[in-house]
């Protein structure tokens, strides 16, 4: 016995140092964590129960036979993030650079099956050169099987992936199909494929980052919902990002402690709109100051900025907010923020997060190149999301709320529950200069008449009892009230349900 479990130890501790010193140095040099580092980071002390340390690969071509590490270059098994379940693999670069085998993706594929099984989020945290090459077709089948967990697992459990060094080739795919990517700047890239590839095929000379790095995804490509400095802070905003999230679609959102009082009004929101219609101010203001405080997770900061989503809470509990930014492109809709919101959208209405909007949209925006880029089939998509989503559902229309993007923006005709507005908002199919000249065509010539018009206009639709009249807005609120009316409706929105036809699925406009 004695024996046998110095065998135990002598095959555990050559399974913790992975490729060994050397590497392990190497990795540290690059300003990266090793896979089990980063393990202790995001899961609570001493709660991690890994499972398959001894596996090794069974590759016997190119001389593989005579290589084999415990482990096979991935750490995986479960563990608590503030006392909750969540399961996850974690590439280790200094086995095979991470590359991934038969052996290697059986591993994964076990615990998505039991997070699958349990209902418990998976975390993936990537470093890894893509498929093992000397494994040929199997390194392939084994993609496909991670591939089809990510796919059954979708609007299930909560899927995030983490990229902390390369991510390339089949390893992009797997990352891509989950809920959320995060990345660290200047130490992670996710390509298809490589720069010596693209050098190749197209003659493009290109540099890792500038093909795939943090700043490439997180503003150009939307691929990557948010960057950080280093390894440590990535992984505390992890940890951060699974309070936010439900275990699964099968239960509610969690409830944390909340400190702020619901019925003590805020005075500033009632000056938080600039006297002039054309003047910007900065919506992010109103969510920080309804959010319990001030607590909120921004999900493609760097992206599309002229929307604004993420999570906060309200008397505890989660709920995902959507906002038009004026601060940028003075809030109007276009193709980039449309599917943006839509993507943060369909994902709060699969685990059962109700959906706070804020509306301050002068329309879509106009133009040869979001035309030809597909702005009506991007646009359809928040349309789409909207309307299909059944979670609690508040809009609060703040300034403008012009044309078609007053529908789109969780309008009460696209089955919002409750709809508010404060005294400031403007309702209507258009600005009042362009409606006048338009309407009153014949008199564009003559500058007293239009004033004269544009004004009628202005004292008769831009304002939000119109829209109140007809039923459109539930309620005209002040500003300041704003954070405990919207608690009060979710609370009572939180026994809802909604009858929708049978089908197998949607088609939404991809």
């Amino acid at each position: 016995m004695h024996d046998i479990i110095k065998e135990l130890e002598r095959r555990r501790a050559a399974a913790h140092k992975g490729g060994g010193d050397k590497r392990i140095e190497a990795q540290h040099a690059r300003g990266k964590l090793t896979a089990r580092e980063r393990v202790e980071i995001l899961l609570d002390e001493g709660s991690f129960e890994e499972f398959d340390t001894f596996v090794e690969h069974r590759s016997t071509d190119f001389g593989m036979e005579n290589t084999r590490v415990p482990g096979d270059g991935v750490v995986t098994g479960w563990g608590t993030i503030n006392g909750r379940l969540v399961y996850l693999f974690v590439k280790d670069f200094t086995v095979f650079g991470g590359s991934l085998s038969a052996a290697h993706a059986q591993k994964i594929v076990k615990v998505q099956d039991m997070a699958l099984r349990n209902g418990a989020p998976v975390i993936g945290v990537f470093d890894a050169g893509g498929a093992r090459i000397q494994e040929g077709v199997d390194a392939l089948a084994g993609y496909g099987e991670v591939f089809a967990r990510n796919v059954l697992s979708s609007g299930v459990i909560p899927q995030i992936s983490v990229i902390m060094g390369p991510c390339a080739g089949g390893d992009v795919y797997s990352p891509a199909m989950t809920d959320f990517i995060f990345m660290v700047r200047d130490t992670s890239y996710m390509f298809v494929t490589g720069p010596d590839v693209v050098k190749t095929v197209t003659n493009e000379v290109v540099t890792p980052e500038d093909l795939g790095g943090a700043k490439v995804h997180t503003t150009k490509s939307s691929i990557a919902d948010g960057a950080y400095e280093n390894d440590v802070e990535c992984l505390t905003q992890m940890r951060r990002l699974i309070d936010f999230l439900p275990s699964s679609n099968r239960e509610k959102p969690p409830t944390w402690p909340s400190f702020q009082e619901i019925e003590k009004d805020d005075i500033s929101l009632d000056t938080l709109i600039p006297p002039n219609p054309n003047k910007p101010y900065d919506m992010k203001e109103l969510i920080l100051k309804v959010a319990d405080e001030g607590d909120f997770f921004e999900i493609q900061e760097n992206f599309a900025k002229n929307i604004i989503t993420g999570f906060g809470r309200i008397e505890g509990a989660t709920v995902g907010f959507v906002a038009n930014q004026p601060m940028v492109l003075a809030g109007v809709l276009d193709s980039d923020a449309s599917r943006k919101a839509a993507r943060f959208v369909r994902f709060c209405d699969c685990f059962g997060i109700p959906l706070v909007t804020f509306v301050d949209v002068p329309g879509f925006l106009p133009g040869t190149a979001q035309e030809y880029g597909g702005l009506i089939k991007h646009g359809a998509k928040l349309l789409f999301a909207f309307t299909e989503a059944t979670v609690p559902k508040i809009t609060c229309i703040t300034r403008k709320a012009f044309g078609g993007a007053y529908d789109v923006m969780a309008s009460k005709h696209m089955r919002a529950d409750i709809n508010y507005a404060w005294p400031t908002a403007q309702i209507a199919v258009m600005g009042a200069k362009g409606a006048v000249e338009i309407i009153f065509r014949a008199d564009i010539n003559d500058p007293e008449k239009i004033a004269e018009r544009t004004k009628e206009y202005e004292e008769r639709f831009l304002n939000p009892f119109v829209a109140a009249q007809r039923g459109y807005l539930d309620e005209v609120i002040m500003p300041h009230g704003t954070r405990r009316r919207i608690a009060r409706g979710l609370r009572s929105l939180r026994n809802k349900r909604v009858e929708v036809p049978w089908k197998k699925h949607d088609n939404i406009p991809l």
